[in-house]
């Protein structure tokens, strides 16, 4: 395994692999590895003759007030997990490398990102495509896997991948949960074992709601209100946004059908959790 900090040497590396006829599976992350990050290298070393691992802190998707200069980075940790997994290439440039003086170009999509994460954290959706889209410029991959715990972004992603006609697969990968029903994090390293036990609330909710919803109940606002009541009995909780959409428009829908999703957005305390479920389908046990 070969750790590259410079883009053009990561681009060269790529372009010599696909002049050999290789495929290239790419993960992008912003490191602190867990294990819904190893299951997408995992399926990524299944799907293509070359995987690459990207390790990069983007400053231009955190807003003011944010997490990043605490944002949790471990190289050598991360190196460790992801060495057995099968990856090639861990790719882990420097914000200079990748944002170097004269930067002055910036990706924005309409539509779905205007809602949800986008509506919070202004100028959140920007400092992604604009980072993804440099990332597949730099890796040169044939397919990139995103984990669906991030619902808003991979969809983001799959619409601006189609828009600019980039010829990249994108690849959505299950939710990884931790045995008591927490979607795994980097972020979770932020909760006290007290606001760790209240974070459980969120995948109970969701829980509850697929219920409720394959039991025939098909009203959002019921749903909804379940969800707010449920989460409201913990005392650290601070909703952001807790809405049931159209998967693939991100809109809020009215009544529930087999193409709506929960997507909720919690602090607990000072800690901001995401997590979602596609309302009839069974909840993971």
């Amino acid at each position: 395994m070969e750790i590259i900090r410079c883009p053009l040497q990561m681009q060269q590396w790529s372009l010599a692999e696909r002049r050999q006829g290789r495929t290239i599976a790419f993960v992008p992350t912003m490191g602190y590895l867990h294990e819904g990050h190893l299951s997408l290298l995992r399926a990524g070393r299944q799907r293509a003759d070359r995987l690459v691992l990207s390790i990069f802190v983007n400053p231009t998707q955190f807003g003011a007030g944010e997490d990043f200069d605490s944002y949790p980075r471990d190289l050598d940790r991360d190196s460790t997990l992801a060495q057995p997994t099968g990856v090639d290439v861990i790719f882990s440039p420097s914000a200079p490398q990748m944002y170097p003086p004269g930067f002055a170009t910036q990706v924005h999509l309409s539509g779905l990102t205007e809602g949800l994460c986008g509506a919070s954290r202004a100028g959140h959706f920007d400092g992604v495509t604009t980072v993804v889209s440099k990332l597949f410029g730099i890796v040169q991959p044939q397919l990139a896997l995103f984990g669906q715990k991030d619902f808003q972004q991979l969809a983001v992603i799959r619409q601006m991948t189609s828009d600019l006609n980039l010829p990249i697969e994108i690849v959505g990968m299950p939710i990884v949960r931790e045995s008591d029903g927490l979607a795994m994090s980097s972020r979770n390293s932020y909760l006290t074992a007290e606001l760790r036990q209240q974070g459980l609330s969120l995948s109970d909710a969701l829980r509850q709601a697929s219920a409720a919803a394959r039991q025939g109940q098909r009203d959002a606002a019921v749903l909804l209100d379940l969800v707010h009541r449920r989460i409201g009995q913990e005392p650290a909780a601070r909703i952001d946004y807790c809405e049931i959409c159209q998967a693939q428009t991100l809109q809020p829908v009215s009544q529930v059908d087999a193409q709506s999703v929960l997507l909720l957005a919690v602090y607990f305390g000072t800690t901001r959790l995401i997590d979602n479920h596609l309302l009839l389908q069974p909840f993971p046990a």
